[in-house]
C-alpha cells in the first residue's frame, strides 16, 4: 500500500512538472505574439500615418477590442474571477482560442494594462484540461489546474516567489499531504519558469518585472520614508478612486460595447501623445524610464505616474480588459523618481518605498505585494518593502470601493 501510495505521489509531482512546463511554454508563445503585433503595429506601420498615429491606433483597437466581446463575451476575466473557479474546481477550456485572442488584443494595441489576467484564463483551461485527462490516476490530480496556473504566473512575472505567495492560501479539496501539496507547486512553478527562460533565451522574447540592485539608507532617506510610503498610498487611493469613476462612465454607455471601447481607445491614444509612457503594460516602458528619468523635471515624473494610475483603471474599467500589476509597479517607480529628484533622496530607495505602497493599497495584501516586487528590489530592502505594502493596504479607501472587484 505504501509503495502503491508513493509511486501515485512521484506521478503526480512528474506530472505538475510537466504541466508546469507546459504552462511556462504557453506563456512564452503569448507573449511572443505579443511582442511581434506591438512591434508590427507600433515600429512598422507609424511612418505612414504621423503625429496622430496613437489616437488613430488607438479607435482602431477599441473597435476591433469592442466587436470582439460583443462577438465571444467578455475575455479575459479578472485573475480573482479566474482563480475562484480554479479553486472550486476546473477552469472552462472549450473557448481557450477566444481566451487567448483576448488576452492579446489590448495590449497589442498599446492599452495600459497587465498580461496577467488575460493569460491566467488561458493557462487556467489548459492546466484543467490536464488535469481532467490525469485524474483517474488519484483525485489530486485535478489540483493540476490550480498548481499549474500558479506556476504560469510565476513564470509571467519570472518571479518564482509570486506563485508560491499565491499557494500559501490553503486550498479546499486536498487528498494530499501539506508537504506533498508544498512540492506539488514548487515542481510545477520550477518547469515552468525553467521552460519560459529557455525559451527566452534560446529564442528570445519574455516578459518581467525590473530589477533593481542597489538600495541607500541615510539618514534623510529615513526621515522621509514615511512620506513616501504616503505619496505611493495616495496612488493606489487614486487607482480605486478611478475605479468608482470608470464603472459610473462605463455603465453610461449601457450594451453599447464598440462605443464604449472606442472612446477609451481614444482617450488612451490622446493620453499617449501627451504622455507616450502612459501607454502599454509598463515593463518596456520601465526600462526607457530608468534610463532617461534624469532629463525629465520632478513635476513631469510625478504627473507621468499619476496619468499612468488613470489611465490603467480607465483600460480595464472601460472594455480593455486586462491585469493592473504592471503598469502600477511602472506607475510606482516614476513617482518614486520624481520624488527622489523633488527631495534630493536615493532614487532606488524612493522606489521601493513608492512601488510597494501603490501596489499594497490596491491589492490590499501586504504578503503578496513584498513576494511579487521583492525580485526588483535587494534583499536588504524587504524591511522598506513590508513596510510600504502594510502601510499601503491600511489607507481607508475612498467610498465603496471595498466592494469593487479588482481586476487583474
Amino acid at each position: 500500500m505504501d509503495g502503491a501510495r508513493t509511486a501515485n505521489d512521484i506521478m503526480f509531482l512528474i506530472c505538475t512538472t510537466v504541466t508546469g512546463a507546459v504552462a511556462g511554454a504557453f506563456v512564452w508563445c503569448l507573449m511572443f505574439a505579443m511582442d511581434t503585433s506591438i512591434s508590427f503595429i507600433w515600429d512598422r506601420i507609424p511612418i505612414y500615418l504621423g503625429g496622430a498615429y496613437p489616437i488613430i491606433m488607438c479607435i482602431l483597437g477599441g473597435a476591433v477590442i469592442g466587436f470582439f466581446v460583443k462577438r465571444f463575451g467578455p475575455y479575459p476575466e479578472s485573475l480573482p474571477t479566474v482563480m475562484a473557479k480554479v479553486k472550486k474546481g476546473g477552469y472552462d477550456y472549450d473557448k481557450l482560442g477566444r481566451m487567448s485572442v483576448g488576452a492579446i488584443l489590448p495590449l497589442m494595441f498599446g492599452g495600459s494594462v497587465g498580461p496577467e489576467a488575460g493569460l491566467s484564463g488561458a493557462i487556467a483551461a489548459i492546466c484543467t484540461w490536464a488535469g481532467d485527462r490525469m485524474k483517474r490516476f488519484g483525485r489530486c490530480f485535478e489540483r493540476l489546474s490550480e498548481v499549474g496556473t500558479y506556476a504560469a504566473l510565476s513564470a509571467l512575472f519570472t518571479a518564482p516567489f509570486y506563485g508560491l505567495g499565491g499557494a500559501a492560501e490553503k486550498s479546499e479539496g486536498w487528498e494530499i499531504s501539506d508537504v506533498m501539496r508544498w512540492m506539488a507547486y514548487i515542481t510545477s512553478i520550477a518547469g515552468a519558469v525553467g521552460m519560459f527562460l529557455l525559451l527566452s533565451d534560446l529564442i528570445g522574447g519574455g516578459f518581467s518585472l525590473p530589477r533593481y540592485t542597489d538600495i541607500a539608507y541615510g539618514a534623510d532617506e529615513f526621515i522621509w520614508m514615511i512620506p513616501l510610503m504616503l505619496t505611493g498610498a495616495f496612488g493606489g487611493w487614486l487607482f480605486c478612486m478611478s475605479e468608482i469613476v470608470f464603472k459610473r462612465i462605463a455603465s453610461l454607455f449601457g450594451d453599447r460595447i464598440v462605443l464604449m471601447t472606442m472612446f477609451s481607445g481614444a482617450l488612451l491614444g490622446l493620453s499617449g501623445m501627451i504622455l507616450p509612457l502612459t501607454m502599454f503594460s509598463g515593463e518596456m516602458q520601465t526600462e526607457e524610464l530608468d534610463a532617461t528619468w534624469m532629463t525629465m523635471s520632478a513635476t513631469v515624473l510625478i504627473l507621468i505616474g499619476l496619468f499612468k494610475i488613470m489611465v490603467t483603471s480607465m483600460c480595464v474599467n472601460m472594455g480593455w480588459r486586462g491585469g493592473h500589476f504592471f503598469p502600477l509597479i511602472f506607475s510606482g517607480i516614476a513617482l518614486g523618481y520624481g520624488m527622489s529628484m523633488l527631495l534630493s533622496l536615493d532614487p532606488i530607495f524612493c522606489v521601493c518605498a513608492v512601488t510597494a505602497a501603490v501596489v499594497g493599497a490596491v491589492t490590499r495584501r501586504p504578503l503578496m505585494s513584498v513576494l511579487l516586487l521583492f525580485l526588483c528590489f535587494p534583499l536588504h530592502s524587504v524591511l522598506v518593502l513590508a513596510a510600504a505594502a502594510f502601510i499601503g493596504s491600511r489607507i481607508p479607501l475612498p467610498g465603496s470601493v471595498g466592494e469593487i472587484e479588482k481586476t487583474g
